[in-house]
């Protein structure tokens, strides 16, 4: 870093200059938004450097160096000029320009002070120009036509742009093209069959825009093709068949085919079969479908990328059939597969990563597997009915780092791993005993782990105490088990933890004082256990950066901390069904992130892993099981848009607080069945991004609000069985609501059947399942009992009218049993 000497320009027989930096896209713990550029306060040292051909200044501070421009063009030999990821000062455009030499210009990622949204005009008077680099610069608006003058051109790359534009028709007239780069350009439209006009294309990407249509015939002409990425588009149709008769003169076939995450169609294998040069292979996310069966995969003999996953394929092979190829990477999720468990794999020794989910596996996994794919880094064979004992499989500990097989039919006890194993989910199984052989065995190094999903089996006993030899545990997932006593104490020791979810077992004790030293939680699920005694003020001390706080269903006790509103990023606070007393604190008004201002935009919440290796996840979509809408639903991809307050169902006291109005970016509200008094706040229209509310079975009183039918997103009001009065507020939305959402009041107006009347007062409407009283039902009960007693009365006072009444009904039922036998015989 530093000052680039001017007395470099003193080289005057330089011909190659590389001062050019960049970054280590896998160096760790490195803060980019720190690195320092290479300053140049101006370029005049190279105007002595006659013969210089090639000049890099890749990351180099230029922002004072105003004639840049006019001094580089003077080098009369210079060819190659990389000023990519500069930064570069206030753009003029140059009156003349005599780059008479330059070939290849790369300005990817460069940026002006102040910024440009525009492909600079000079460029297109580099009449030699070869190579164009023009990535990542945020360019808006079409692509300029004034590309069309560089005949010349090779290679041109645009792509990680906003041109919001159709592929233009001066691009198809650069024959000399044979590198192609469009992609992440926000492009529309189809692509021309003026294409076909390119036929020295080696490469063409046009991958993440969004381009309809079909692919034109005059891909066909296209005899050079090595790479082609149509991925990430909106295209339809079949795949042609002359794509699997791209060879130019030298036999080399297409190499390499992308057209994932799109709308094909068909069987593509019927075009494609006859392609033995391929090597990677992506057409997932489409809608293909058919039979695929040996002889179609027969002729891929150089295949070592095949991801097909997320389509509607069934693989119909004989159970010896060894394929041509030799896979490292194999995903093939979603086809119809088992029920056996496919016996080719076997054949595939140099396997990296294995996509078998949701395959129709209705088999063991047989013991050749793990002995033979030892080398796998990421391993799925989740949702499949996978059934046995792993640990009578496994002869060794797990060690490939990435491993789920939830969802199956698995049993026993948990198998042992290595300390190699980075992600493990055995969730949705039935696994049972106890964690202690897992969890306590390996004590002698540390284990690698990072993301623990054991949720939804049957597992027993007490969580074990060893979890201090798991220091890189980042996500722990135990819900839904059968896990007793009290929390164990070592959990404190997982530092790194970010996520933590136990609900739904039957854990006893207070809440567990060891997370106190866990300060990097952001989710934390208690609910649906037996843990018991105050929530401590220490929560929200030390665990300031938690953003999902689930406590539901236990029985916690004693006021709610005012300490909680120190939790400035929680986003879902839900303490319902407790014994919880006291006051709602007003310093709600503190939970910022309920607020629009500094409310979330990302839709998901991830727990980040401090380690990253190949296949396996930097970070876990934290999920969470929320009621909402009077129902429950595992909330994830949305999590992080999700706001919510439920205080429901404890003993809270006392008046809403009217500072709870601030949260204007809450969405969900639910303080019913409490012993809350006073009035509805008059500031609840403030809080505008409100969807439901349900106030319910307290003993609010006063009228409701008029502001209350400002709430434009509300779908859901309840404010039944309270003390309000008055007449409903007329809004959008309020008359639309079930009338029972507002009975046990002395309400009136719509949606209530119960007109107000002129002088005011109003009568309390019950509807057919209210606590009010029902006289029809009390007449018809008081009736009933009567006749009873004048039936039962004079037989147990009489003891003659008793062996009448009995001898009669045994006389009716000896007719009645003859009758029976009589019909039944007939």
């Amino acid at each position: 870093m530093g000052k680039i000497p001017s007395q470099i320009g003193n080289l005057s027989n330089l011909v190659y200059l590389g001062l050019g930096g960049s970054y280590d896209l896998f160096a760790e713990n490195v803060d980019y938004s720190a690195v320092e550029h290479l300053l140049a306060e101006n370029v005049e040292w190279v105007s002595s450097m006659w013969k210089l051909e090639y000049l890099h200044l890749s990351y180099a501070n230029l922002s004072k160096a105003f004639h840049w421009l006019h001094t580089l063009q003077s080098l009369p030999s210079l060819t190659h000029l990389d000023l990519s990821d500069c930064k570069l000062p206030h753009y003029n455009e140059p009156s003349l320009l005599n780059f008479s030499s330059l070939q290849t210009l790369d300005l990817s990622r460069t940026s002006y002070s102040p910024a440009i949204s525009f492909v600079p005009k000079w460029i297109f008077k580099l009449k030699k120009l070869v190579s164009l680099q023009l990535q990542g610069n945020e360019i808006q608006g079409p692509i300029p036509g004034g590309i069309r003058n560089l005949t010349l051109l090779q290679n041109l790359e645009l792509s990680f742009n906003s041109f919001s534009s159709s592929i233009p028709n001066c691009l198809y007239g650069l024959h000399r093209l044979k590198y192609l780069d469009l992609s992440s350009s926000n492009l529309h439209g189809t692509i021309s069959d003026a294409l076909g006009n390119l036929t020295s294309l080696v490469g063409l990407d046009l991958s993440h825009n969004q381009v309809e249509g079909t692919i034109p015939t005059s891909l066909g002409n296209l005899t050079s093709l090595v790479e082609l990425d149509l991925s990430y588009n909106q295209l339809e149709g079949t795949i042609p068949t002359f794509l699997g008769n791209l060879r130019n003169s030298r036999e080399i076939d297409l190499k390499y085919l992308y057209l994932s995450i799109n709308k094909f169609s068909g069987n593509p294998f019927e075009s494609l079969g006859s392609l033995s040069k391929l090597s990677s292979l992506l057409i997932n996310g489409n809608n293909f479908q058919g039979v695929v069966n040996e002889d179609d995969l027969a002729n891929l003999t150089s295949l070592k990328e095949f991801d097909a996953s997320g389509n509607n394929f069934t693989l119909k092979v004989g159970p010896n059939w060894l394929p041509n190829f030799q896979l490292s990477y194999l995903d093939v999720t979603s086809w119809q597969i088992g029920p056996n468990f496919p016996s080719w794999i076997q054949s595939q020794n140099k396997l990296r990563y294995v996509g078998l989910s949701n395959t129709g596996i209705l088999d063991s996994i047989p013991t050749w597997f793990w002995e033979a794919h030892s080398q796998v880094l990421y391993l799925n064979l989740s949702h499949n009915h996978i059934h046995g004992e792993l640990v009578t499989t496994i002869k060794n500990p797990i060690s490939i780092k990435t491993v789920d097989l939830s969802t199956n039919h698995l049993c026993g006890k948990l198998p042992y791993l290595s300390n190699d194993v980075y992600e493990l989910d055995l969730s949705t199984n039935s696994f049972s005993e106890s964690m202690q052989d897992f969890l306590c065995n390996n004590q002698d190094k540390p284990m690698q782990l990072e993301f623990l999903n054991l949720a939804s089996n049957n597992l027993s006993g007490e969580i074990p105490d060893c979890w201090i030899n798991w220091p890189f545990l980042v996500d722990v997932n135990l819900q839904s088990n059968h896990f007793v006593g009290n929390f164990p104490p070592s959990m404190g020791s997982l530092a790194e933890l970010q996520s933590l979810e136990i609900r739904n077992n039957l854990l006893s004790g207070i809440f567990p004082t060891s997370l106190k030293k866990t300060s990097q939680l952001i989710s934390l699920d208690l609910g649906e256990n037996n843990l018991s005694g105050c929530i401590p003020t220490w929560v929200g001390e030390k665990l300031s950066n938690m953003k999902i706080l689930r406590l539901r269903s236990n029985s916690f006790s004693g006021h709610i901390p005012n300490e909680i509103c120190q939790m400035s990023l929680l986003q879902v606070l839900d303490l319902a069904k407790n014994n919880l007393s006291g006051n709602i604190p007003s310093c709600f008004r503190n939970l910022s992130a309920m607020t629009l201002v500094n409310r979330s935009t990302d839709p998901q919440i991830y727990s980040q892993a401090p380690n990253n290796t190949r296949y396996s996840s930097v970070s876990g979509i934290v999920s969470v099981l929320l009621w909402l809408k009077g129902r429950g639903d595992e909330y994830g991809n949305i999590l992080g848009l999700v706001t919510s307050i439920d205080l429901s169902s404890n003993k809270l006291l006392g008046e809403i607080p009217r500072e709870i109005t601030d949260l204007n970016g809450l969405n969900f509200l639910n303080l019913s069945h409490n012993q809350l008094i006073g009035p509805i706040p008059e500031g609840i229209g403030n809080m505008g991004s409100l969807q439901t509310i349900d106030f319910s079975r307290n003993q609010i009183s006063g009228e409701i609000p008029p502001t209350i039918s400002n709430l434009s997103f509300l779908s859901m009001l309840d404010v039944s069985y309270n003390h309000l009065k008055g007449k409903i507020p007329t809004g959008t939305q309020l008359q639309t609501f079930d009338a029972s959402r507002f009975i046990g009041n002395n309400l009136c107006g719509p949606p209530l059947p119960i007109n107000c009347s002129s002088n005011g007062k109003t009568h309390s409407y019950e509807g057919s399942h209210g606590h009010g009283v029902n006289w029809f039902f009390v007449s018809a009960t008081i009736g009933f009992v009567v006749g009873l007693w004048i039936v039962i009365a004079p037989l147990l006072i009489c003891r003659s009218w008793r062996h009448v009444y009995f001898h009669f009904l045994d006389h009716l039922w000896f007719k009645l049993q003859s009758f029976s036998s009589y019909s039944i015989t007939v």
